[in-house]
């Protein structure tokens, strides 16, 4: 196998992994699946620049600008999870003005981030396998 081929496989495989992440979060938003989003688009944006020569024009890059947009909707409800969890660690009671302030927060970073999910779901990984598939 050449690192052709072998970039190919890592990437296709890498973006079935972001699609059953994708998947995941927009069924079940819960902390462990954003967290699994994350990692998952962070590997697959890691392995777009590392085998970036091996993919047609600059099609790489676009879609790295595209993970960039959904890591930011991802980490945006990320940060308030673990805000939530260190607040909690800290023995601050969930009735608290601010642990109801950031629950309020994080429906409404949730809800954002559904909407960037359902765009995924809908058609950009499909569009992703065939611009990194074209020839190059």
């Amino acid at each position: 196998m050449n690192m052709r081929q072998y970039s190919r496989l890592q990437t296709a495989a890498l973006v079935r992994r972001l699609g059953n992440q994708v998947d995941q979060a927009a069924h079940s938003a819960d902390e462990e699946a954003v967290h699994d989003l994350r990692v998952s688009i962070r590997r697959l944006s890691r392995c777009l620049r590392v085998f970036a020569q091996f993919y047609p024009g600059s099609s790489w890059k676009k879609l790295r600008a595209q993970l960039h947009e959904l890591m930011e909707a991802a980490g945006a409800v990320r940060d308030v999870d673990i805000a939530i969890g260190l607040l909690g660690e800290a023995g601050i009671p969930a009735r608290t003005a601010l642990l109801l302030r950031l629950a309020g927060e994080r429906r409404k970073r949730g809800r954002r981030l559904a909407s960037a999910l359902r765009q995924w779901r809908s058609r950009k990984l499909r569009q992703w396998s065939r611009r990194l598939e074209s020839p190059g």
